[in-house]
């Protein structure tokens, strides 16, 4: 079930979703904690320095999907997915999340399947984004100035996708620090849908069924269906 949770939300050939997490039924973050680290709670932070900083490459991400979808479709893909990528790079921690998707049987996996599951991974994250932003009718990013600090140190950068109508949709990310650097660990859909929490069910089900290599095998297909090829 691709993405279908959100599908009654599309805004003028937009998928009002997180589009980077794979598949499954909506799941809730728990009022105590978000699967990555915690859900949004505690206080709301502003001003300079570290309140700023987890801003920097979610307004980059922002800036990389109005810049594809402006491109549009008359863009090949692969085109698209080449200016896109260095954006998503930038904006999450993809190793950290595909770690905590796979679960404890990531540290029994070989080093060599460890780099390939990370490579499909990401191609499917990119090429997702690439899919669902596709088309440009006037939408914009707002993104607010203040963050919502989490008890473990994480902060919250709260963005809604506006359509010209008004209409908008939020969208949150879990912004997590490690050597200076912030990304994201975890979107939140209406503020309280976990992507990770259902990729990480798709995942465990994947693996349970064929392995690393079922995992692999998935993403892989996926991608090739996103981008036609």
């Amino acid at each position: 079930m691709e993405f279908s949770v959100f599908s009654r939300r599309r805004m003028v050939g937009l998928t009002l979703a997180a589009a980077l997490f794979a598949a499954g039924p909506a799941v809730a973050a728990p009022s105590g904690g978000a699967p990555s680290g915690g859900a949004p709670s505690g206080g709301t932070t502003s001003g300079a320095g570290v309140a700023q900083a987890p801003l920097v490459p979610i307004r980059a991400l922002d800036a990389a999907l109005l810049d594809i979808m402006r491109a549009g479709k008359t863009a090949p893909f692969q085109k698209r997915f080449d200016m896109l990528a260095p954006a998503v790079d930038r904006a999450f921690d993809l190793p950290h999340i595909l770690r905590v998707s796979v679960g404890p049987g990531w540290s029994e996996l070989s080093p060599t399947l460890q780099a390939s599951l990370l490579d499909a991974f990401r191609r499917y994250t990119v090429a997702s984004y690439v899919d669902n932003f596709d088309s440009f009718d006037g939408q914009h990013f707002d993104l607010q100035s203040d963050t919502r600090a989490l008890p473990d140190g994480e902060q919250v950068v709260i963005t809604r996708i506006v359509a010209r109508s008004g209409e908008s949709h939020q969208l949150d990310y879990v912004m997590r620090e490690h050597g200076g650097v912030w990304k994201a660990v975890d979107v939140l859909a209406d503020g309280s849908i976990s992507r990770v929490a259902v990729q990480r069910s798709d995942f465990r089900h994947l693996l349970n069924e064929g392995g690393a290599t079922a995992l692999m095998a998935s993403l892989q297909r996926k991608t090739r269906d996103l981008s036609h090829g």
